[in-house]
């Protein structure tokens, strides 16, 4: 058999032993249809061909930040942004960065104004500050909050003729690429969820669409996350909750995402590839293993802050999560979570020391997930039963049609067992505000496309309506 044959036979076995389900079958007889002639001209396919992995470089271990003075003397820097927030500036993590930069002679200055749940404006602010200190690198220690903003401020900063929409995800930004170099960032995550440290996603609130949004480009992602789980042990319980549910939905997004070969577009350059691009092999792999870490060790890093092992597995599920989800994509649950987070009117999340009303992310993502994943199932069945066998469900005599009540089934045990709060009503919304809350999810369309399963206006309010009550 000659060579182009045989790697022809090659990708037909390949298409025909791929997985059958709808939305995750691999096929790829019809990517390489014309491999025996070496003519494959992708920019003719509707649907992309290609997945590309991202990811920051990832030191991990207890007390690890105690090496950041050696890092940044290293790289030669002179002048140093260290952002974080008002509460943990008085904190030990901040204090451990301090104490590294001061022992090794680097300059810095600080800004602790970040917002938990940042805006377009505290985004603002932390820019200004970026371009009148002319940093060369950035340091960011925080929550998903603070390692945004930092991130935000370093592309700004880096790009001071743009204006602030050019960036953000569209249709409400323009979407811009970008282009030009940034400075480099080094995150230390003080929370066990957003991953930030490992992605190129920068979200915060539109104030005047009430709703978030975000800039996501593999430009932005950190030149170095220090994953130190000594950090995790001065989260509140609740925080820690929130984080992990954050953990926890990111993995089951990115694992039953619409997969990469069936997005379409398909990039006339690669510089348009989406960071977000469906689910693949790779992140797959992430995903899973992240699920067995959020199974073992959720509720006890919730119920005992000194539980040392709980809370450092879960600030790796956090990263191996990361890794997945900020290749693959997160759809229904984040997308409809960022109007209920906008939208917020007076709750009061419990273990969170803020001045202003407050649905803390991951909260606002998971109280949607058990109508989600009801809702996407039937688009694959098998992946869904395995999210829910992981999570410790026996599914050995669940039928597929049943995959989708029984992985929301277990969802909501899990967040009964937490001490969540039972649904949408319990942060104060009503049916009443549905219309507005499927106006703020539209525009997310960046996530929302990448769903498994097809979804109008009528699917998005039954599903508000759905997790107005969970119990």
């Amino acid at each position: 058999m000659a060579g182009g044959e045989r790697v022809a036979h090659l990708m037909r076995q390949l298409a025909s032993a791929a997985c059958r389900c709808p939305a995750h079958s691999q096929a790829y007889s019809h990517t390489y249809n014309r491999v025996s002639t070496g003519e494959v001209h992708m920019c003719e396919r509707k649907t992309d061909y290609a997945f590309e992995m991202a990811c920051s470089n990832i030191r991990y271990g207890a007390g690890v930040t105690k090496e950041i003075g050696m890092d940044l003397q290293n790289m030669g820097a002179r002048n140093v942004c260290l952002m974080t927030d008002r509460t943990l500036s008085q904190l030990p993590p901040v204090g451990v960065v301090l104490d590294s930069l001061t022992k090794h002679g680097v300059e810095y200055k600080i800004y602790e104004d970040v917002r938990v749940e940042p805006t377009d404006k505290s985004f603002k602010a932390a820019i200004d500050f970026a371009k009148q200190g002319h940093f060369d690198v950035y340091v960011a220690v925080g929550g998903g909050s603070v390692i945004d903003t930092c991130k935000a401020a370093n592309l700004y900063a880096s790009h001071p003729e743009a204006e602030f929409l050019d960036f953000v995800n569209a249709p409400i930004g323009k979407g811009k690429p970008i282009t030009a170099s940034l400075k480099p960032l080094i995150a230390v995550p003080t929370t066990a969820g957003t991953g930030s440290e490992t992605t190129g996603v920068a979200i915060f609130d539109f104030e005047n669409l009430k709703a978030k949004t975000g800039i996501a480009n593999r430009a932005l992602k950190p030149t170095l996350g220090m994953v130190d789980p000594l950090h995790t042990l001065h989260m509140p319980s609740r925080v820690a909750a929130n984080s992990g549910f954050d953990v926890l939905c990111h993995a089951l997004e990115s694992f039953t995402a619409l997969p990469y070969n069936l997005r379409s577009p398909c990039p006339s350059n690669p510089i348009n590839r989406p960071a977000y691009q469906g689910s693949n092999p790779i992140s797959d792999v992430w995903a899973r293993h992240a699920l067995k870490i959020v199974a073992k060790y959720l509720k006890r890093a919730v119920r005992d802050a000194g539980d040392v092992e709980a809370r450092s597995s879960m600030h790796l599920a956090s990263v191996f999560a990361g890794i997945g989800f900020g290749n693959a994509g997160v759809h229904l649950c984040h997308g409809m979570s960022y109007p209920i987070a906008g939208n917020v009117k007076t709750h009061r999340a419990r273990g969170y020391n803020v001045e202003h009303p407050i649905v803390p992310h991951g909260l606002s993502v998971v109280l949607t997930s058990p109508a989600v994943f009801a809702f996407t199932a039937n688009m694959c069945p098998e992946r869904h039963l395995e999210a829910a066998q992981i999570l410790g469900t026996d599914v050995s005599n669940i039928k597929k049609d049943d995959a989708g009540r029984v992985l929301a089934d277990t969802l909501r045990s899990i967040l009964y067992d937490l001490e969540v709060e039972d649904g949408l009503f319990a942060i104060g919304y009503t049916k009443e505000d549905i219309p507005s809350l499927v106006k703020g999810t539209i525009p997310q369309e960046r996530v929302t496309k990448l769903s498994p399963r097809a979804h109008t206006e009528e699917d998005l309010t039954a599903l508000f309506a759905a997790s107005m009550k969970l119990y």
